[in-house]
């Protein structure tokens, strides 16, 4: 199974804007214009082309080569070269290919991508696909800094009215189509996956797990999860009229305070909880759901869950210092001890702690992270300030606990899966970096790309660190193309390999030293474009591997069968840029045992970014790593002053 950094395929990838030389921007529709209704722009979108054969093949080997030696490399090429060949493998698959794209109907991407990167991915999903961040706090909703451990307080509630309030709102503006259409330098972007944010869930199958969704969005309710227990909450009336914030305030009082009296008087049995399968191995869960299904009760309790439109968890079992100390708040938006007081398979959770503070775990199958971002840059905004109520509609019906009939085989796999999560949870290691000195300001008067220049940034310090380079992961979006969701920028080049080598060459003059780093600045700014623009390597490989139909055309896919193939996937730095991150700090895992999952940030006076690692590696240490990038950017930053002096 292929496994992709989303963004990482895990992570927080979402790039909420980058430079033209980077991937994307967060677009708004052209402010002198009217703004363009949501889809309005859906019929201007070109497809996803099918890049010539000859070309990705010739691309890919230019990125094997920073990472092979000469002997490992002339296997490579001659792998290739037979897989092009007239009577090779490659163009019958570019053929068949071809056939996928004349029958697709928006692209022939599009279910490749769903399936093997997310719906047949088995492993858990909660932390390898999942993605997390943490929004800045509101001053409006001060933290409550001694918040009893196991009580909601008021802040809490208040505040989580407030999100939701506006995520209805983004919901209702993406159903009646006046959310405004996405527009990047007069480039129209995809909206599709706006239709794929709110009422999706993914259920776990055999094998394969499904989406499910409806657009425009059916369900009048949300899904609350509080002390571990799933609560049905209507915020819309038989009507379709939306709830005001002071009645979705109640709902919530009323919900809480419902649940404590049901545990107290044992009316509502302590019994293991079903939400926690969803923190498990994707073929476990999907056992456990089958035997859950075969009871009417537990079905109907599963649309409930499966229709809502989003999930609130309200957090009161957290350890005040887990909110003092923002590493560890990112741990509990990330896996919740093991798991606890989650729906992992939601589109998006929105996880509000009892001292008020605010994140987000989103499960990035159907919606890249960039998506979500703008939502959720748009709700950071709006929930500052005063609030205009809308009136209460009538007949708002009452909070509903969802039940669960768990029986012995289903509690059995939950008591599993809450040991399997638990493991992978202590294993995670995140960590958070700021540099405070300098920003996208001043990368910008050295005339380069601020995210060309963070990813030179971490070639060198993973060179200076380990010294060898590795293969890079970096999302590029492809929303300019109709349905269309990421490519991948290899970051590792040979340019920038050379420069790394150089910069601590003392025998090298800075002069010399600035026109290599010009060099792997030019390459990353040319991979970038030639990945947003449908001209990556990974997604085309990707489709003609999922056109293979034997074994025995397998083994004349000899590029497959090269191990440089797999080599060259195995993401040691998987990365994503969040630029602008003022107000989120998030992450994700690494994609390989001895790997770093990074998400960096370039806001115009400083660069946040995070480093993540496997405990169990024996090679990793995010720590350590976050120093040598901290010398790196102080290095980079030292030498750029000192040559736009001298070149004064």
């Amino acid at each position: 199974m292929l496994r992709f950094a989303c963004s990482r395929s895990r992570a927080f990838s979402a790039a909420l804007s980058r430079s033209p030389r980077a991937i994307v921007s967060i677009h708004t529709a052209n402010p002198v214009q009217q703004p363009l209704s949501t889809f309005a722009n859906q019929d201007k979108l070109p497809r996803l082309p099918i890049p010539e054969l000859d070309a990705t093949v010739a691309r890919y080997l230019k990125s094997l080569r920073p990472l092979l030696n000469n002997e490992e490399y002339a296997r490579a090429e001659k792998a290739a070269s037979v897989f092009i060949s007239s009577d090779g493998m490659g163009s019958v698959l570019q053929r068949r290919l071809q056939e996928v794209e004349q029958k697709a109907p928006y692209s022939w991407l599009e279910d490749i991508w769903l399936k093997k990167a997310y719906l047949e991915w088995r492993d858990p999903s909660y932390i390898n696909v999942n993605w997390f961040a943490s929004i800045a706090d509101n001053p409006d909703f001060p933290l409550v800094t001694n918040a009893p451990r196991g009580q909601p307080t008021g802040i809490q509630i208040t505040r989580a009215a407030r999100l939701i309030s506006h995520m209805l709102e983004a919901n209702e503006a993406i159903d009646n189509q006046t959310l405004p259409a996405e527009v990047s330098r007069g480039t129209p972007f995809c909206m599709n996956q706006f239709k794929w944010q709110f009422g999706t869930t993914r259920i776990p199958r055999p094998e394969c797990d499904e989406l499910i969704n409806q657009y425009p969005s059916s369900a009048k309710h949300i899904l609350l999860m509080y002390r571990n227990q799933t609560v049905e909450v209507p915020v819309y009336n038989s009507n379709g009229e939306r709830a005001s914030l002071a009645q979705i305030a109640s709902q919530l009082v009323f919900a809480t305070k419902q649940i404590d009296t049901m545990l107290a008087s044992n009316k509502l049995q302590l019994q293991p909880s079903v939400a926690n399968l969803t923190a498990g191995h994707r073929d476990d869960w999907a056992k456990a759901r089958s035997l859950l299904e075969q009871d009417p009760a537990n079905h109907e309790s599963l649309v409930k869950v499966d229709s809502s439109l989003f999930s609130i968890c309200l957090d009161v079992d957290v350890d005040p210092q887990d909110t003092a100390d923002i590493e560890r708040t990112i741990g509990v938006l990330n896996h919740s001890d093991a798991g606890s007081n989650r729906w992992f398979d939601k589109s998006m959770q929105l996880i509000v702690l009892n001292s008020g503070r605010f994140g987000v775990n989103c499960e990035h199958t159907p919606v890249d992270a960039l998506t979500t971002g703008r939502l959720l840059m748009e709700l950071a905004e709006n929930e500052r300030g005063p609030y205009k109520d809308k009136k209460p509609c009538t007949e708002l019906l009452e909070p509903t606990p969802i039940q669960w009939n768990v029986t012995p085989d289903v509690a059995n796999i939950i008591e599993k899966v809450r040991s399997d999560a638990g493991a992978l949870a202590s294993n995670l290691k995140i960590r958070l970096g700021s540099m405070n000195d300098y920003g996208a300001q001043w990368i910008k008067t050295l005339g380069v790309s601020p995210d060309a220049y963070f990813q030179i940034v971490l070639q060198t310090a993973y060179y200076r660190h380990y010294g060898r380079p590795t293969p890079t992961y970096e999302s590029s979006s492809l929303r300019k193309f109709l349905h269309g969701r990421t490519e991948t920028i290899r970051s590792c080049t040979m340019e920038s390999l050379e420069f790394s080598k150089v910069f601590d060459d003392t025998d090298i003059p800075l002069k010399k030293k600035l026109v290599y780093f010009q060099r792997a600045i030019a390459t990353h700014v040319e991979n970038s474009i030639a990945a947003a623009s449908g001209k990556g390597v990974d997604r085309h490989l990707l489709g003609l591997r999922a056109q293979i139909q034997t074994p025995e055309e397998a083994a004349k896919a000899t590029l497959f069968q090269d191990p440089s193939y797999i080599q060259s996937m195995s993401f040691g730095l998987s990365t994503s840029n969040v630029t602008p991150g003022e107000r989120f700090r998030g992450g994700f895992a690494p994609v390989i045992a001895d790997g770093y999952g990074i998400n960096y940030a370039m806001d115009k006076n400083d660069i946040k970014f995070s480093v993540s690692e496997w405990l169990s590696s024996h090679t990793t240490d995010a720590v350590a790593f976050r120093e040598t990038i901290y010398k790196t950017l102080s290095d980079l930053q030292e030498a750029g002053e000192y040559a736009k002096t001298n070149q004064k």
